[in-house]
C-alpha cells in the first residue's frame, strides 16, 4: 500500500509491475510475523515452572525446584523450597515484571480453575498456552493488520485534492521519502517502501506498549532480531543486484586497486564479513535493550507508586511513572528513526561508487 502511494506521488506505477519485489516484500513480511517466535528456541521448562534436574527422579509430593536444593539439605529445601522456586523461576524467565496485558487476561480467563498464570508452562489449556507462548507475535500481527488497514484506506480512491486522511498519509510518506533520499540520494526512492514501512512498523510497535493492556513486541529480542535479519538480507540482496556478484565480492575485499590493496585482501575480507554480520546484531540489541529498559522503568516506578499508597488498601497507586510515559513518547520515536537511519546508511554503503559520484555532481 505504501508503494502504491509512493508511485502515485511519483506519477509512475513501476513498483507494482515488478513481481519479484512483491514476492520479496511478502517474504520479508512473513519473516516479521512468523519468524519472531522461531528465531530463538528456548529451553522447554518444567511443568511446575522450574527445570527438572538431570538424572534425578521426580517426586510428585515435592516439586522439582525443591529437589534442586538438595545440596542445601532436604530439610532446608522443604522449609525454603518456595522461595528457591520463585528465585529459580525469575532467573529462568518463569516470571517477569510487566503490566497486565489483554492477551494474558484472556489466557487467565480461559484457563480452567481460574489459576493465575506466570508462563506458558503453567497453563493446562491449549488456548492459554498458545496465547502466552506467542503473545508478542500476536501483538506484532495485530499491528501489521492495523497498518495494512490504515494504508489501504489511504491508498483507495486517491484524489488530486486530498482529504484530511489522505493528506496525512501522503505527508507522512513524503517526509519519509525526503528523509531517505537525503541520505542515499535520488536513487533512494526505490528503497522508500521497505525502509519507510520498517520505520513506521517499529515506531508503532514501540509505542504500542504505552497503551493500557497492550505490549511492545520490540521489548523481546526475537522480534528485533527478526527485523534485523530482514534488513541484513535486504541489504545483501540490494548489494548483489546493484553491483553484481563480482562487484559485491570486490566490495567485501575492500575494493583493492593496486598491489598493496590486493595484498591486504586476506585481512580486509574477514573484517568486512565480520562487520556485515555485526550490523544486524547491533540493530537487534540496541532496539531490544532500549525498549525493554523503558518498559522495565515504567513497571518499576508504577510498582513504587502502588507501594506508596499500600496503607490505604485501595486498588490505586501514586502515578510516579507518569513523567516517564511522556519521555517514552520521545524515545520510542528516536529508536525507530535510529533503526531506519542505520538501515538506510547500510544500503548507501553498498551502492556503486559511480552512483554517489553522479549524486554529488547533480547537487
Amino acid at each position: 500500500m505504501m508503494a502504491r502511494i509512493v508511485d502515485a506521488m511519483n506519477n509512475r506505477g513501476g513498483f507494482l509491475e515488478r513481481p519479484a519485489r512483491l514476492v520479496a516484500a511478502g517474504l520479508l513480511g512473513a519473516a516479521l510475523v512468523v519468524g519472531a517466535p522461531l528465531l530463538l528456541a528456548d529451553e522447554e521448562p518444567h511443568p511446575e515452572g522450574g527445570h527438572a534436574v538431570p538424572g534425578q527422579a521426580e517426586d510428585p509430593d515435592h516439586p522439582a525446584e525443591i529437589q534442586s536444593g538438595g545440596e542445601l539439605g532436604e530439610e532446608h529445601g522443604e522449609e525454603h523450597g518456595g522461595e528457591l522456586g520463585e528465585e529459580h523461576d525469575e532467573e529462568h524467565g518463569g516470571t517477569s515484571l510487566h503490566f497486565p496485558t489483554l492477551v494474558r487476561i484472556i489466557a487467565d480467563v480461559v484457563e480452567p480453575g481460574g489459576k493465575e498464570l506466570h508462563g506458558y508452562a503453567d497453563a493446562r489449556s491449549p488456548v492459554a498456552r498458545f496465547l502466552l507462548r506467542y503473545e508478542d507475535p500476536i501483538y506484532s500481527g495485530l499491528i501489521i493488520l492495523l497498518l495494512t488497514v490504515l494504508f489501504a484506506a489511504g491508498a483507495r480512491n486517491l484524489q488530486m485534492i486530498p482529504g484530511p486522511f489522505q493528506n496525512f498519509v501522503e505527508t507522512l510518506i513524503e517526509g519519509l521519502d525526503t528523509f531517505i533520499r537525503g541520505v542515499i540520494g535520488p536513487q533512494g526512492r526505490q528503497f522508500v517502501p521497505f525502509l519507510g514501512t520498517l520505520g513506521i512498523y517499529i515506531y508503532v510497535m514501540n509505542i504500542f506498549g504505552l497503551i493500557p493492556l497492550m505490549k511492545s513486541p520490540t521489548s523481546i529480542l526475537e522480534t528485533t532480531a527478526a527485523m534485523a535479519i530482514c534488513v541484513f538480507l535486504y541489504v545483501q540482496f540490494s548489494a548483489v543486484r546493484m553491483n553484481g556478484i563480482r562487484g559485491y565480492l570486490h566490495h567485501l575485499a575492500g575494493e583493492p586497486k593496486d598491489a598493496i590493496g590486493w595484498g591486504m585482501v586476506p585481512l580486509m575480507l574477514p573484517l568486512h564479513v565480520i562487520g556485515e554480520f555485526a550490523k544486524p546484531l547491533s540493530l537487534a540489541l540496541r532496539l531490544f535493550g532500549n525498549v525493554m529498559g523503558e518498559d522495565l522503568l515504567l513497571v518499576v516506578f508504577a510498582g513504587l507508586g502502588v507501594s506508596i499508597l499500600a496503607f490505604t488498601h485501595l486498588p490505586v497507586g501514586f502515578p510516579l511513572h507518569l513523567p516517564f510515559i511522556f519521555l517514552a513518547l520521545l524515545t520510542t520515536l528516536i529508536q525507530a528513526l535510529v533503526f531506519m537511519l542505520l538501515s538506510t546508511i547500510y544500503i548507501a554503503l553498498v551502492m556503486p561508487h559511480h552512483d554517489h559520484g553522479e549524486e554529488h555532481a547533480s547537487r
